[in-house]
């Protein structure tokens, strides 16, 4: 019987540190966030190529001719 409570106390104690461990949660956290920020700077740069491309290039193109 004394075998059994050692296994449960053991067992307790693992759980224990296995739910307080936030090493996991919190590079989880940080990958979220990078990807997020990577979203942005992709849609932005998406977004500002467009308008580069379409009046930057056609007045250098229309100052060429």
């Amino acid at each position: 019987m004394a075998g059994n409570s050692t296994f449960l106390s053991d067992t307790k104690r693992s759980v224990g540190r296995f739910l307080g461990d936030e090493q996991g949660a919190t590079a989880i956290e940080y990958a979220l966030i990078a990807s997020g920020i990577a979203a942005a700077i992709i849609s932005i740069v998406f977004g500002v190529g467009n308008t580069v491309t379409n009046s930057l290039y056609g007045k250098v193109n229309a100052g060429l001719r």
